[in-house]
């Protein structure tokens, strides 16, 4: 090691704008994705591997700060030692958009193929990973500082990891552009499903993150045509930062911290608007598309559970926007089945018991009172005014 410790003493230590982007933008993805590790549950599967896919992400900003910044001298042993993760990132992120939309269960079992190429990769390189440490210097100096003096290496040094590590560039932008694909399948299948249900929400989500994807290809393919070796990768890094500043603000802006704090009011910062909520109208389409409202159990807890959201959110929204409860909001919708029910022949063979069943009412007292609290008159009252307007 001290025969090329001078050579290692020649190479730059650079600190400046750039560097502190990627450095901080590291910090903020390692940030994520422990939050991620600690607060998502189990189940929750399509969160998990987008917190596995930040860190892996994370850690190859890691390794592009240490060559771009020099560092990378003092911890030669590493270098290019993160090539398998980068393969990681396009899988990881289709399984997580598949699990998002698609609601599939994610396991090892039966998504294992997805990791081959990545795994293959990784076992093609274990002579370069075993390789002494001036083989590495070399290969960082070619990379990034090609005018200080290369190292001398070993007599009979094999180089035959070469055959494939030559073609890494080519296989990411194949393993991105085919990911990218498959990605695109699942969004054009799930657009449809989407609106007819609250999931409108992830899915614009996973269109726009399959959109900083395909960005982060493109970006890619500018950077292998445009420089040799590893010189731009910095680029790279600077853009992961800043959608790593994205996600910590995104998660901060969907963050319940400021919700019912000791400083507010009941809904003061709820974020709900009584006239343009999105959440109350996806509430709205759901409810009267499925017709939910004549399910006999439907429940807070229910609703909450078709729409995977939250409970109090839903009843914020309802509350908000409405100015009502979710029972008195269920019952309108009840209420007015309930009438057009009355008067349609193909209902004439039930009682009006039997109509308030149908509906979703479990007993005639719970069907009568909500009846006449909307109307302000009985159902037999009801009945009796339309048939004398419609014989006049």
């Amino acid at each position: 090691m001290d025969s090329i410790q001078h050579i290692i003493d020649q190479v730059p230590l650079r600190y400046n704008l750039i560097s502190f982007i990627i450095i901080t933008g590291i910090i903020q993805g390692f940030l994520v994705c422990s939050i991620i590790a600690i607060k998502t549950n189990r189940k929750n599967a399509a969160l998990r591997i987008f917190g596995w896919a930040v860190f892996f992400q994370s850690i190859i900003s890691l390794d592009i700060y240490l060559c771009y910044t020099g560092l990378m001298k003092y911890s030669l042993h590493f270098n290019d030692s993160t090539e398998p993760l980068v393969l990681l990132i396009g899988p990881l992120l289709f399984l997580f958009f598949s699990s998002l939309l698609d609601r599939k269960k994610i396991t090892f079992k039966k998504h294992w193929y997805h990791f081959l190429i990545p795994f293959i990769y990784f076992l093609s390189q274990t002579g370069y990973y075993l390789q002494p440490v001036q083989v590495k210097l070399n290969a960082y100096l070619g990379a990034f500082f090609s005018t200080i003096e290369f190292a001398p290496v070993p007599e009979n040094t094999n180089y035959s990891y070469h055959i494939i590590k030559d073609e890494f560039r080519w296989i990411l932008l194949f393993s991105f552009l085919l990911y990218i694909i498959l990605s695109i399948r699942i969004v054009l299948k799930a657009r449809m499903d989407a609106y007819k249900s609250l999931r409108i929400n992830k899915y614009k989500f996973t269109r726009n993150a399959i959109l900083i994807f395909l960005c982060v290809f493109l970006l890619v393919l500018f950077i292998y045509l445009n420089f040799d070796d590893d010189g731009g990768d910095h680029y790279i890094a600077v853009f992961l930062s800043l959608i790593n500043y994205f996600t910590v603000f995104f998660m901060i802006l969907e963050s319940r911290f400021f919700e019912n704090s000791w400083i507010s009011d009941k809904y003061e910062t709820s974020g709900l608007n009584p006239k343009t909520s999105v959440l109350i109208r996806d509430i709205d389409n759901y409810v009267k598309s499925n017709l939910y409202f004549l399910n006999e159990d439907a429940s807070l807890k229910d609703l909450s559970g078709k729409l995977e959201t939250s409970v109090n959110y839903i009843s914020q929204a309802i509350n908000s926007s409405q100015n009502i409860n979710f029972n008195e909001y269920i019952n309108r919708y009840r209420i007015e089945e309930a009438k057009n029910r009355l008067l349609h022949k193909d209902y004439a063979h039930l009682s009006v018991v039997g109509i308030g069943n149908s509906v979703g009412f479990k007993s005639k007292s719970a069907f009568y009172n909500a009846f006449k609290k909307h109307t302000q008159t009985s159902p037999a009252s009801f009945v009796n005014r339309q048939k004398e307007k419609n014989a006049q």
